[in-house]
């Protein structure tokens, strides 16, 4: 509940980067959405709560330190990747990892940006989302896949997402989103995917 709190109250603080994100940008408001964030995403984000409640037990310290350790890990590569585009986009010359950024200057007149937590992976913030949820389910042990559902959902959810994202961008970049793909081979989990 700790990390779900943490969470929420990280988007209101970077409220206005959340502005220029995929979902507020490019997802329509409508059925779909609307049921997704008043009934889907309060229940999948819950079950693990949930199952806690009516299946307690005691993890050991090393194992609490180290759920711990991969939700703040996943919380470093999910809002430090999700920075880094937004003052990119605010600002092209602003500092990433203390070095001037590296970009692709597209034919449209948009920068892609290509160091930092973007330069490792198309959608880094995806794999940071994707720790975070790990470590939310992790808590429940495997003595039941339901906890877990969370995790193969969001994952699917981030997968579609990406291949939406890459199709749009080859449609509206063409031949520098090509260049661009080169230059930043992963998609999301780098060596991996």
């Amino acid at each position: 509940m700790a990390f779900q709190f943490f969470y929420i109250a990280d988007y209101y603080f970077h409220e206005e980067a959340i502005l220029s994100t995929w979902d507020i940008k490019h997802e329509n408001f409508g059925w779909l959405l609307c049921w997704g964030d008043l009934v889907w995403v309060p229940f999948t984000y819950t079950l693990q709560a949930f199952y806690l409640v009516h299946h307690p037990h005691e993890l050991p310290a090393w194992g609490t330190a180290a759920i711990i350790a991969l939700n703040m890990t996943g919380y470093a590569i999910f809002r430090g990747a999700n920075i880094q585009k937004h003052k990119f986009r605010k600002d092209p010359t602003h500092p990433i990892f203390g070095k001037k950024p590296d970009y692709i200057q597209t034919a449209r007149g948009t920068p892609l940006l290509v160091s930092g937590w973007w330069g490792i992976s198309r959608h880094m913030n995806y794999l940071g989302d994707l720790l975070m949820a790990l470590a939310w389910c992790l808590p429940a042990l495997f003595e039941h896949p339901l906890p877990y559902l969370y995790l193969v959902y969001f994952l699917i959810l981030l997968v579609h997402r990406e291949r939406r994202d890459s199709a749009m961008c080859l449609a509206k970049y063409g031949k520098d989103w090509e260049r661009y793909c080169e230059r930043v081979r992963w998609r999301m989990i780098p060596g991996v995917y």
